[in-house]
């Protein structure tokens, strides 16, 4: 079965440790939501999805693929 797959937590590290509420802060999120997101439970809205590639000043493509 495909699936959406994410950089999320690594982009976060690298982003000096940012934690998963900070993220959430940024873009309109929960800190729960986040975490889901990093752990393939959610997909998030394709508005949510480009808001996190733009923290990270990152291609959406960089941050989210799909894997089959």
């Amino acid at each position: 079965m495909a699936k959406v797959v994410n950089q999320v937590r690594t982009l976060r590290f690298l982003a000096g440790e940012m934690t998963q509420a900070e993220l959430g802060e940024k873009i309109g999120l929960t800190r729960q939501t986040i975490a889901a997101i990093e752990q393939g439970k959610y997909s998030p809205s394709l508005e949510a999805a480009f808001r996190i590639a733009q923290v990270f000043g990152k291609p959406l493509e960089e941050v989210f693929s799909w894997e089959e």
